[in-house]
């Protein structure tokens, strides 16, 4: 056996400094080495300078190497205390009014300094934080998605997992155990006593007293305190003192004990006696601890001991007479006997009547209205400055002209309590309201609540119009008394008014405080839009659109103002106002193309032809030659089944503008239409001019082969792809139309060669494993998607095509764990992830990511086309009307099954409710 011994029993080794391995480090100070060495004293310095002098032949100097001075240069005032300045400096400690106008000045413009870039500065911060928790990621981020992975692991597998042991010092304890285990011989003396001391005795000795062991009892005081304990424990009350304590704090021990009554638990025995010897020892310690009383009182109170209670109190009462808690809680005490109550509430006032909550006490004691008001009054009388019992006294006072009397008296005696005018003025008359509010302001003249009551109180009268002028009065009134809220402050103001029925006087806060300490150059578009956010998002319209409002009329061009107006006028507003705001914005920016557009948009849907054509019209006079002003045109007259005009603005366009899109829009009308000729005819005229778009040679072909002309389809993508070899569609539209024929080999070499041509595009890449897996040849689409995925890591085609069609459905759910690690947001693989979930009948998680897929890209098409595929199987009736109505105001655009329907000729001019069923049955 080896005499090695535990390494936690070893000493130290020599040298062994602690933490020193770690890099933590001692330091020292001036007490550890003790006095610095004594220098030389002036006398050795002389010596040694006048020996120095004297070898460089020189004058001795005089002292330290210093030449003597005259007297008359001796400045002996050199080092004067600068606190206790004299002569020209004699007076620059007196910090006169001009003193403190200067330094208010200079603190002025160094906040203003302070101020001016503060939202860059701070866009700059977060994203450089950003950069930095991305290139430094913690650790719980780092173990992410093995927490997600924690959520399948199921009960039989958490009980499996076995404890985490104590591996310190394990073959110390393993070799005490060792011993603890080892036997020896026992002696036979031993034995016997052990024997003889497990008999009972069965004769009463002689020498007994006559008195027996109850044994019965104390079994039974055993269940009882055993039976406390468990009753405590399953309430979940626990003792709060400590067996080793030599202190208690009375008034946190007073929340304690207000605890244990509140759940009718008592508390242990042995507790009880030893916090009562605490309170005792502290109460005698200082007698005058009322808290100390108070907690006593309430331990023998919980203990049951109501009338022991009652004497504490009482002698707390004597000793602490001035202790508003005392007498509180002897109040309290004595409550069942209402009379002895009122005894105690009258001497606790006759020593306190300052005391307000001694009054309320008494006050509540009485149970008649006549008595309370009683009470009241006298209260009021020793403390006429107490609003709260003003308000006790008027809310017991039924009459309403009693209730202005004694209003009018407790604004008298209390002028400076806002809450008592603004009730005021709630219970008179308009006429005298406002006289009232004019003494309010008097009164108290920096109280902004008086000035937005007052505004409140011309809106309910009708007098909306007044409203903006009392609030311009309010902020010079304030700004005169320098009592001006912050601009948050008032933004607070107003939601609350909005929230209680005064949406005028919202506004008119709004639009008088809203630029309160803002500078113009400061970016204040940006900083009233981030307001109206945050009002939307506390749903209060009103106050979000007066920000909006006043910042349209400060920055009356700029378009992103009045984007974000139409935005809450369409999700929040009425369709007369929407469209009182597009005129708006179309006269304040007649040159913005999405404005006319959007306005002429709206226009059409709300039903109105004449108009949206007289929009179009009215943009055309001002943006003339542009193509999208142009086709909004055409979709107009299209939706109005006005072909012969729609075919004139297209020619009108391709006279004007002349563009490879108005061509291209052309042969798609001609081709919805099912004019093929007319169709390639434009093609044909579009591609003399743009022989590089790769539209139009995609729309030739695509007529071609809707003519059933498959060699003039293919001939035409392959002109296309020689014209632009970076269009990644002619290389798929070609080797689509290679496959009808039966070229394989030749739609591969197409798709090679766009590969070529265009590297790392994922669209290649995909229909390359596509064209392998259409012809059943799974081991060579399996290599193609490993180098596709080599090519393109991140892409969520790529995954998405691998998880659904070349896994076994066992492994998808690890595929799909290990594409969301590598490719960020992808709304293609969220479905794809709902789509696993659906499979498995876990129908909370699958709409959990089908709602992230249609919340991340409402625009992406096949994410509505599963999502509503799956709610016809497993969804409600509301849940479908929901996501429909969702998905027709995204207006979905991408997506290969949504693009399948949407952009075939036979679906041209459905809407987005048909092309979202018709989707439904191509979806997978």
């Amino acid at each position: 056996m080896s005499t090695r011994r535990d390494f936690l029993s070893m000493p130290a080794p020599e040298n062994y400094v602690a933490g020193l391995g770690r890099g933590a480090t001692g330091f020292t100070t001036r007490s550890d080495l003790g006095p610095a060495r004594e220098g030389p004293s002036e006398e050795q310095m002389k010596e040694m300078l006048a020996k120095r002098a004297a070898t460089l032949g020189q004058a001795a100097p005089s002292a330290y190497g210093v030449v003597e001075k005259k007297e008359e240069d001796e400045d002996e005032d050199r080092f004067q205390d600068p606190d206790n300045e004299i002569g020209l400096f004699s007076n620059g400690m007196n910090y006169d009014a001009e003193d403190d106008e200067a330094d208010r000045i200079y603190q002025a413009v160094d906040d203003r300094m302070a101020k001016r870039r503060r939202v860059r500065r701070e866009a700059r911060e977060k994203k450089e934080r950003e950069e930095y928790e991305k290139n430094n990621p913690k650790i719980q981020l780092q173990f992410a998605d093995l927490k997600r992975a924690l959520s399948t692991v199921s009960a039989e597998e958490w009980a499996g997992i076995p404890e985490v042991g104590d591996m310190t010092g394990k073959a110390k304890r393993a070799r005490e155990a060792r011993q603890n285990t080892r036997s020896y011989a026992v002696p036979d003396s031993v034995i016997s006593a052990a024997h003889q001391a497990g008999q009972l005795e069965t004769s009463i000795s002689s020498d007994s007293d006559g008195t027996m062991t109850n044994f019965a009892s104390i079994g039974a005081a055993q269940k009882s305190a055993l039976q406390v304990r468990l009753d405590s424990a399953a309430s979940g009350t626990q003792s709060s003192i400590s067996g080793t304590a030599t202190s208690v704090d009375p008034r946190g021990y007073l929340t304690a004990l207000d605890k244990a009554s509140a759940v009718n638990a008592a508390m242990p025995i042995e507790d009880i006696n030893r916090a009562r010897v605490l309170l005792e020892s502290a109460v005698k310690t200082n007698i005058h601890n009322g808290p100390g009383y108070v907690a006593l009182a309430r331990l023998e109170e919980v203990a049951g001991k109501v009338r022991q209670a009652k004497k504490i109190i009482q002698k707390a009462c004597e000793m602490c007479p001035r202790s508003i808690v005392v007498w509180e809680e002897a109040i309290r005490l004595h409550r069942e006997n209402v009379h002895n109550a009122k005894i105690v509430a009258a001497n606790g006032i006759k020593l306190n009547p300052k005391a307000i909550k001694l009054w309320m006490a008494a006050i509540e004691l009485e149970k008649t209205s006549r008595d309370r008001k009683k009470i009241t009054r006298q209260a009021i009388d020793h403390n006429p400055q107490s609003v709260e019992l003003w308000k006790l006294l008027i809310n017991d006072t039924e009459k309403i002209e009693d209730v202005r009397i004694l209003f009018a008296k407790a604004t008298e005696t209390v002028k400076l309590s806002e809450e008592l005018w603004i009730s005021y003025a709630r219970v008179s008359e308009p006429d005298h309201a406002q006289q009232i509010l004019n003494a309010a302001r008097k009164a108290i003249p920096t109280s902004a609540k008086v000035w937005v009551f007052a505004c409140r109180l011309q809106e309910q009268s009708g007098k909306e119009k007044l409203c903006d002028k009392i609030m311009e009065r309010a902020v010079k009134a304030l700004t005169k008394e320098n009592a001006m809220l912050k601009r948050e402050d008032w933004i607070t103001q107003a939601e609350t008014c909005e929230q209680e029925g005064c949406p005028v006087t919202a506004g008119s806060i709004i639009k008088s405080t809203i630029g309160w300490g803002l500078d113009e150059d400061d970016e204040r578009r940006d900083t009233w839009l981030e307001d109206s956010k945050h009002s939307l998002a506390k749903g209060m319209y009103e106050t979000a659109r007066a920000v909006i409002a006043q910042a349209t009329t400060v920055f009356p061009y700029s378009t992103t103002v009045w984007h974000t107006s139409i935005d809450l006028e369409k999700r929040h507003g009425t369709q007369a106002t929407l469209l009182d705001m597009l005129e708006r914005a179309v006269n304040s920016c007649p040159n913005s193309e999405s404005l006319w557009l959007l306005y002429a948009r709206e226009m059409w849907q709300a039903g109105k032809l004449v108009e949206a054509r007289e929009v179009v019209s009215r943009s055309f006079a001002q943006l003339s030659g542009n193509e999208n002003i142009y086709l909004s045109a055409v979709n107009l007259e299209v939706e109005a089944g006005q072909y012969d005009q729609a075919r004139h603005f297209l020619q009108i366009a391709r006279e004007s503008a002349g563009t490879d899109r108005i061509y291209m829009k052309s042969a798609v009308m001609e081709r919805q239409l099912g004019d093929l000729e007319a169709a390639l005819d434009l093609c044909n005229k579009g591609l003399q001019m743009w022989p590089g778009s790769w539209k139009l040679h995609a729309i030739k072909g695509q007529v071609y082969e809707s003519m059933s002309k498959l060699k003039e389809a293919q001939e035409a993508f392959s002109i296309g792809t020689r014209a632009n070899p970076k269009a990644p569609v002619l290389y798929i539209l070609l080797s689509h139309i290679q496959e009808k024929q039966g070229a394989i080999i030749q739609a591969r070499s197409s798709l090679d060669r766009g590969r070529q041509e265009n590297p790392k595009n994922a669209q290649l890449l995909c229909e390359a494993v596509r064209l392998e897996r259409r012809q059943n040849n799974n081991s060579a689409a399996s290599k193609t998607m490993s180098f596709a995925l080599q090519e393109c890591p991140t892409s969520g085609l790529l995954w998405a095509e691998k998880i659904m069609h070349l896994e076994a459905r066992t492994q998808r759910k690890p595929r799909a764990l290990e594409a969301i690690k590598k490719v960020e947001n992808d709304p293609l693989l969220f479905v794809v992830i709902a789509r696993i979930f659906w499979g498995e009948r876990r129908l909370d998680k699958a709409t959990t990511w089908f709602q992230k897929a249609v919340n991340l890209q409402p625009e992406f098409g096949d994410g509505w086309v599963y999502y509503y595929k799956f709610l016809q199987q497993h969804g409600t009736d509301e849940k479908k009307a929901d996501v429909l109505s969702k998905a027709i105001m995204a207006e979905p655009k991408y997506g290969e099954i949504w693009q399948s329907v949407a952009k075939d000729p036979k679906y041209a001019r459905t809407g987005v409710e048909e092309i979202l069923k018709i989707a439904i049955g191509k979806a997978d």
